[in-house]
C-alpha cells in the first residue's frame, strides 16, 4: 500500500502516452509544439507518446516489483525513464525543430 501512488500516477501517464500516440498532442504545452507542421502532428505523438507510455509502463511494472523486492524499482524505473526522455526530446528536436 506504501507504493499505491506508483501505480495511480503511472497510469494516468500511460493513459496520457495512448492519448498522444493516436493522434491527440492537446497534452503537450502549447509552445512545445508550435512549429510541428500538420503532417507531422501524427508522427511527433507517437514519439511523444511512446516515451510517455514507457515512463508510465515502468511505472506500473515498479510498483508490481515492490511486491517481491522494494529495491529493484530503482533498475526499472531509471533506465525507462531515460529512454522515455530520450523520445521525448527526439521528437522536440525533430518535428519542433528545438527543445522550446
Amino acid at each position: 500500500m506504501d507504493y499505491m501512488m506508483l501505480l495511480i500516477l503511472g497510469l494516468f501517464i500511460s493513459v496520457i502516452g495512448i492519448v498522444n500516440i493516436k493522434g491527440n498532442i492537446s497534452t503537450v504545452h502549447s509552445y512545445n509544439r508550435r512549429k510541428i507542421t500538420e503532417g507531422d502532428v501524427p508522427k511527433y505523438g507517437k514519439a511523444v507518446g511512446t516515451g510517455m507510455l514507457i515512463i508510465g509502463v515502468s511505472l506500473i511494472v515498479s510498483y508490481f516489483a515492490t511486491f517481491w523486492c522494494e529495491t529493484v524499482t530503482a533498475f526499472i524505473e531509471i533506465p525507462a525513464i531515460v529512454v522515455g526522455l530520450g523520445f521525448i526530446l527526439y521528437a522536440q528536436i525533430k518535428y519542433n525543430h528545438g527543445i522550446f
